[in-house]
């Protein structure tokens, strides 16, 4: 088991480097930012340490990560079963096929601050395991340019704000737990996350809602200036529909008693006038009820 500080040198000294698996020791200190000199690098597993600080920025740089890699060529029989990612008890295994897997796994240590949005120019990068850490901030909003990542852990850490849109746009993603953090607001839709129906992997997060955790709360309230605004126009519809009625009655009444045909011409003259007239103030705010046709 080895302990001390990650060596600075093996970033300048070691340029053909695939992968660099230095998990489960005790490795202290920061993580030397020359380690994005390494132009080959494939996998690099620092997890299990005692790793402080920030994740260096320069870590978008790692040339390999960022631009497909053609393997062709490359002899793979001493390469079987080179790399295996456990997540919750099961191992999934990593075979290289037209390209060697990408990926960094810095899981179980005590890193610290954002995650560095340069992360997200490593655009072929296959998986990503900042679990167990002291990570803040919230997560990048261009983690949609990870086009290929297909494992995203970022569980166990004090990450904070709303999961990004771009996670939906993550279409090969098929492992993600961002649980046991202070994340909160609706947990995107559509395309892969759709998939992710375990509520596990949001767990411990007390302001997320929408699928599969309960349903967001409903649009707030109408506000007093809105409840004013629907009583201003509900009140001059109360008004006309009780004046039309006193009047139209008391004509009709009056029509009736005399039994005068000149007179009762005159009634129904009036009160049709009067259902005119409060047409015409009703139909120009909408408040007139639809005729049957």
């Amino acid at each position: 088991m080895f302990s001390g500080s990650i060596p600075p040198w093996i970033g300048h000294g070691l340029p053909s480097l695939w992968f660099l698996m230095l998990g489960s020791n005790n490795f202290s200190g920061e993580i030397p930012s020359t380690l994005s000199e390494l132009s080959q690098l494939q996998i690099l597993d620092l997890s299990d340490n005692n790793l402080v600080g920030p994740i260096p920025i320069e870590f978008g740089n790692l040339y390999s990560m960022k631009h497909p890699t053609n393997a062709s060529g490359i002899e793979y029989s001493y390469l079987r079963d080179i790399y295996r990612v456990t997540w919750k008890g099961r191992t999934f295994v990593f075979y290289p096929t037209a390209q060697l897997v990408t990926g960094i796994d810095l899981s179980g240590n005590a890193l610290s601050q954002c995650i560095p949005r340069e992360l997200t120019n490593l655009k072929d990068l296959r998986f990503l395991n900042l679990s167990r850490n002291q990570l803040s901030c919230s997560i990048p909003e261009t983690i949609g340019n990870l086009a290929h990542l297909e494992s995203l852990d970022l569980s166990m850490n004090q990450l904070s704000g709303t999961i990004p849109l771009g996670i939906s746009y993550l279409l090969s993603l098929g492992v993600f737990d961002v649980s046991n953090n202070h994340l909160s607001g609706k947990i995107p839709t559509g395309h892969q996350v759709q998939t992710f129906t375990d509520p596990s992997i949001y767990y411990n997060n007390s302001g997320l809602c929408g699928f599969p955790l309960a349903p967001c709360a409903d649009a707030s309230p109408p506000s007093a200036e809105t409840q004013r605004n629907v009583k201003g126009h509900e009140d001059p519809w109360m008004y006309y529909c009780v004046i039309a009625g006193i009047v139209s009655g008391l004509w009709v009444w009056i029509g009736m008693l005399f039994g005068i045909v000149s007179l009762r011409s005159y009634v129904f003259d009036v009160t049709d006038g009067m259902h005119h007239k409060i047409t015409q103030t009703l139909q120009p705010s909408g408040l007139l009820f639809p005729t049957k046709r």
